[in-house]
């Protein structure tokens, strides 16, 4: 097995061809058991004749069970259900100014990277589309070492301190003796914990909003929320939070969408990066970082370093500094995304730590995690965890280690080896932290900023649209009258009345409670980025189900497919059957989707354009059915000359949204601007 010799030698292509010794193709060779023992029959176990008992020499159906019945190993306690890929991160523009990072230094540069998205609170085996938190954690195999980027779907967490991980984990996952609901807070635990803990009121009103059911991995935004040192050469540090922009915007589902998406297709975030990086459709996302000067660390009216708290974007500015490319799907979940680690302690010369109460517990917890699950302290040289380039120090045996390591010794300070592996100077590369100032006593207590619970959820409502307001009702509507304790509920409202006094009245008679005493925090304030409205939007690899049958009229339907490809639109033709279908002059267009296999909850649009059916009354019921679907969680729609009887204004409905080809020199174009804009909440 190679490793690099030389640090400079790391490319964006290194981690891949590092990856490439530990690819195995079984097709095309003969069955072995694991010490590559020829197979004759794996079919029927051994016995002493044709109705015999089995014989305990069966070493080959002995192997074989072992190892099935041990495949598994323990989930992640939180982000158990998840999905990963390869990419590349290319630098914009040198840091250097703020940091020695190696991958921030230079324009251009490209950096070999891993990823993996995931939920919170559901099993391996729960919904992608759950109302949770999501996170993202992007591991970079730098010329220096690995360095472990942890991310979260919102710009604030639930706790403000390491010491309540459990409370809130043990809260928000199922209930301990029936073991339900599962990927739901849904519960009287959860939100028992939320009404009794305010500093955790601001993360769930992000859980509450759109962003907690968002529509992709590929338009998740994400943040580092701890906050974390940039460190130059000079040893000048510089406050930072990063944040990943997606390139296609940050967009999500609506609730009703999200629910019977679990449903239908459980592996929907995982299907859509899986499906979008085969076709090409690389999966992009701006890295952006946030910079407070040291000297300012007090400036503002929140605490910096307290993780329930967001750095609004209007005062201090995100500055865009390299892209992240997603380019390559895993070969095997198992062992690239299962056994992936990842650990905020991970970084390189140039990144260090605040005193930031999260993240300091953090920095223990996630290392410990990955020991229980992944068995061995050896983890780190699995083929998805290993750095590209070479590591040396002391650390020697426990369980799985296959390093063979030849050396003599094994200490540090010694004349056998010439007191090898040695230790490098800062000034080389070697490794030091910032020697911030520190001082005090010793003692549990925290800064009074911290207890102020209630401002910046308060900014997050005001920032929102009316229309995301009522979807945050809605939620919070559900979740809380989802709860069988009256105590619970009522408490909940209680709390939420310190955001908005009207909102928690409403909520309050949804959930069947006493309106709250009290109002709202007088806080005015509003921050247009906390807001999805200002997203960008694209037609660019969003889903247009197209609902044809035979006779259908050949130069219009495939003008306007071409126009939809031409934009990048994934086209889906949906018909009765599979097969084909023909069109007038007798041309085919191959069904991707039966009304059957597919739903209009799994598109972002419908083409419809009716046709000739075997069973007339049967298509006429399901096309109709889609466009219901579709209209009413305001969907562009398209419709062809001869779909125009399936859609029909009235003073009842207003249509928006919905193109129509008929009289219609630019449908193609407009129907492409339709797709783009995604939603049509003016529609009646």
């Amino acid at each position: 097995m190679s490793l690099k010799l030389n640090n400079e030698n790391v490319n964006k292509n290194s981690k891949q061809e590092q990856l490439d010794e530990f690819r195995i193709v079984n097709a095309g060779k003969p069955m072995t058991t694991n010490v590559s023992r020829k197979i004759s029959d794996d079919e029927r176990i051994l016995t002493a004749g044709k109705r015999g008992p089995g014989l305990l020499e069966d070493f080959h159906y002995f192997e074989k069970i072992t190892s099935f019945v041990h495949e598994e190993i323990p989930e992640r306690k939180v982000h158990a259900r998840g999905y990963g890929a390869h990419g590349e991160f290319e630098c914009y523009q040198s840091m250097k100014q703020f940091t020695k990072a190696g991958f921030l230094q230079e324009a251009g540069k490209k950096t070999p990277l891993f990823v993996r998205f995931s939920t919170v609170q559901g099993s391996k085996g729960s919904k992608d589309t759950a109302r949770d938190l999501r996170c993202l954690g992007v591991k970079f195999y730098t010329e220096e070492g690995n360095y472990d980027m942890t991310m979260i779907g919102f710009p604030v967490l639930i706790n403000q301190d390491a010491m309540k991980f459990a409370d809130i984990i043990h809260a928000y996952q199922p209930e301990p003796r029936t073991g339900m609901p599962q990927a739901a807070g849904a519960h009287d635990t959860f939100w028992d914990y939320v009404a009794n803990n305010p500093e955790s009121l601001h993360m769930t009103l992000w859980v509450m909003s759109d962003r907690g059911i968002l529509r992709s991995y590929r338009m998740m935004e994400s943040w580092s929320v701890s906050t974390y040192l940039f460190v130059n050469d000079q040893d000048v540090a510089t406050f930072v939070r990063f944040v990943w922009k997606p390139v296609l915007g940050s967009h999500s589902l609506l609730m009703d969408e999200a629910q019977k998406i679990g449903g239908i297709d459980p592996d929907f975030h995982r299907r859509d990066l899986r499906e979008a990086i085969d076709r090409g459709a690389f999966a992009e996302y701006e890295l952006g970082v946030q910079l407070i000067p040291m000297e300012d660390e007090f400036k503002y009216d929140f605490d910096i370093i307290d993780s329930t708290k967001f750095w609004p974007e209007e005062l201090i500015p995100v500055q865009i500094i390299g892209k992240m490319t997603l380019n390559r799907n895993v070969d095997n979940e198992f062992s690239e995304i299962e056994q992936a680690a990842f650990n905020p302690a991970n970084v390189v010369p140039g990144i260090d730590f605040s005193n930031d109460p999260v993240l300091q517990g953090r920095l223990v917890a996630y290392q410990a995690a990955a020991l229980h699950r992944l068995g061995s302290k050896n983890y780190q040289d699995l083929p998805i965890n290993r750095p590209v380039c070479p590591f040396h120090n002391n650390q020697r045996k426990g369980f799985m280690r296959y390093r063979i390591d030849v050396d003599e010794t094994s200490y540090h300070r010694n004349s056998l080896e010439n007191n090898t592996p040695f230790t490098t100077p800062p000034e080389k590369g070697g490794y030091k932290h910032y020697p911030m100032k520190v001082e005090g006593h010793v003692t549990r207590e925290r800064p009074e900023k911290f207890d102020d619970f209630f401002t910046q959820p308060r900014i997050f409502w005001n920032s929102l649209t009316p229309v995301e307001k009522q979807h945050m009702i809605e939620a919070l509507s559900y979740q809380i009258g989802s709860c069988k304790s009256e105590s619970v509920r009522q408490q909940s409202v209680d709390i939420l009345v310190n955001v908005d006094k009207g909102m928690a009245d409403i909520v309050a008679d949804n959930v069947g409670v006493n309106r709250p005493n009290g109002t709202n925090v007088p806080v005015s304030t509003k921050y247009p980025s906390l807001s999805q409205a200002s997203t960008p939007k694209y037609a660019y690899s969003m889903k247009v189900g197209v609902l044809v049958g035979d006779g259908f009229n050949t130069n219009e339907v495939t003008n306007t497919i071409k126009e939809l490809e031409k934009y990048g639109v994934w086209v889906v033709i949906v018909s009765e059957m599979l097969g084909t279908v023909t069109g007038s002059d007798g041309t085919k267009l191959k069904v991707d989707e039966t009304f059957l296999t597919t739903s209009p909850y799994l598109l972002d649009s419908l083409y419809v354009v009716g046709g000739q059916s075997k069973n007339e009354a049967k298509f006429n019921s399901d096309v109709t059915e889609f466009i219901q679907v579709a209209y009413r969680h305001y969907k562009p729609i398209g419709v062809a000359t001869t779909g125009q009887f399936f859609i029909e204004g009235s003073e009842a409905n207003n249509l928006a949204g919905v193109v129509f080809a008929e009289n219609n020199p630019n449908f193609g174009e407009d129907f492409v601007s339709a797709i783009a804009q995604m939603r049509f909440y003016d529609r009646t």
